[in-house]
Parts: C-alpha cells; structure tokens; sequence
C-alpha cells in the first residue's frame, strides 16, 4: 500500500496523485507539488488515503510543502504575467503570420518555464517565436501543438450528461472510438447526440461497447426473419439493454419477443 493524496491545479480538472511526504492535507489545501515541469501551485482535492501499489505509479512526485501568503501572491502573480505573455505570443503569431492558432499561456510556479498550447492542422516551424519569447521573458519557454480534444481537456466543460468532461477529469490518454460503438448502442447517427463539446466521437461510447457488444450477441440482427408463434417474420428493432426485439409478422402486425437464456 502506498500513502497518496489528490491534488488538482485547475478548478474542475484532472486530479494527480502525489506523496503527502509526511504532511497531513485536507481538502481545499493549497500546496506546493514537484512535477516533471517543475514546482507547481495546486489544490488538495482528497486528504491523505491508502492506495493499492498497482494502482500507483512509483516514485510518486511529491508534495513539497503547504503554501504559504506569499506562494498564494506568487501564483496569483504568475496567473497574471501568463494572461500578459499570451497576448504577447498572439502578436508575435500574427506577425510572422505563422498558421497556428495559441490558446493559452501557463508558468510554473518557480517561473522556470513558461508553457503555451496551440492549435494548428500543420506542422510549424516555431524557432523564431520561441527565441523572440525567451529573450522576453528569460526563462525556458515550450509551444506545445494539441489537438482538438486536448483543447476540450485543458479548458474544461460540462458534457450533454451534465457532469465534469471526462477528459479534463480523468482520463490520462484518448482511446480510439470509433461510429460503429454508437451503432452498437442502438444510439442515433445524430452528430449533436454523438459528438462532445469537441466536435468528436463521445469519449463515453468506448467505455460500455465491450458490454453492448456481449448483449447484442444474443439479439437476432435488424432485418432477419426469424420464426415466432405467429409465423415467420422480420425483426424490425432491438433493445440491447432489455434484452427483446420487435418482429412484423405478416397479417399479424408487430409483436415485442424477449430473448431467455436457454437461447
């Protein structure tokens, strides 16, 4: 057993395990984490708990220490001078007219580096932006291309579901998905109820298509004739999740068959 504590770095975002190292944390804590990026400003999400080491990646970076005033003005301080930096970034993009669309500007906490998001269909030859930048502002800059849905993750959003997107709470990578998931689900090629705030395929069609896929193993395809009480007929719909499908049978009409598991 490992002894972790979740700690988040934006309002409504992901959030990482870190070592308490040593410290006791409650919740809306702020601290101060190490990070492959360097020091970050975060906020404790859930206090000090037990985790299985399978569920951990070892060596944990850890909490350096809780914040103080004068960490919370340095954030503070860092949040502003990025807002400065962005708008900075933007005129130097539109001057060099370089295809590349920047979305935001973030510095560490200890100002080592100063990271900026962009989106762009090409690839794009940044070294003069990035020279120009970091003899402005003297520290380590990186320009980092994302695409559509890591702008979705970074920024954050409610889903047609109402909660938190997934990919700004939770997930670490973006599996494949893929329209036949939706077509599994019995859900409705309808762009506005299969696409998240992305314009792509909902992240949530991949997590219940293995199941939907073993239910559906048992249904008789749309379009089969099938044999019923009545005679033989054609199977018209599905209903995975109940487990019945409605066949036409001719001179009888529609009637609704449900599958046992002796089938």
């Amino acid at each position: 057993m490992t002894e972790i504590v979740g700690v988040s770095f934006k309002k409504n975002s992901k959030t990482y395990y870190f070592s308490p190292n040593g410290l006791k944390l409650k919740k809306g804590i702020n601290v101060i984490v190490k990070t492959e990026r360097g020091l970050q400003f975060g906020t404790v999400e859930f206090e000090n708990r037990q985790l299985e080491d399978l569920n951990v990646k070892i060596p944990l970076n850890e909490v350096v220490r809780i914040s103080s005033k004068k960490d919370y003005n340095q954030h503070s301080k860092n949040i502003e001078d990025a807002k400065v930096a962005l708008k900075k970034c933007k005129q130097l993009v539109e001057q060099y007219k370089l295809n590349m669309v920047i979305l935001d500007a973030n510095y560490t906490f200890d100002r080592s580096q100063l990271l900026f998001n962009f989106l762009s269909e090409k690839r794009i030859d940044f070294r003069k932006l990035a020279k120009d930048l970091a003899n402005i502002y003297k520290t380590r800059i990186e320009l980092r291309q994302i695409g559509i849905r890591d702008k979705a993750k970074n920024i954050g959003g409610c889903g047609s579901c109402g909660r938190p997107l997934c990919c700004s709470k939770f997930l670490n990578d973006f599996d494949s998905v893929s329209i036949s998931m939706a077509k599994n689900q019995n859900i409705a090629l309808n762009p506005n109820k299969i696409n998240g705030v992305c314009g792509r395929l909902l992240c949530c069609l991949k997590y219940e298509d293995d199941c939907y896929k073993e239910c559906g193993k048992k249904l008789p395809k749309v379009g089969k004739k099938v044999e019923t009480e009545f005679g033989e007929g054609k199977v018209i719909s599905i209903d995975i999740l109940k487990q019945k499908y409605k066949v036409d049978v001719k001179n009888h009409g529609i009637i609704e068959m449900e599958v046992h598991e002796s089938n």
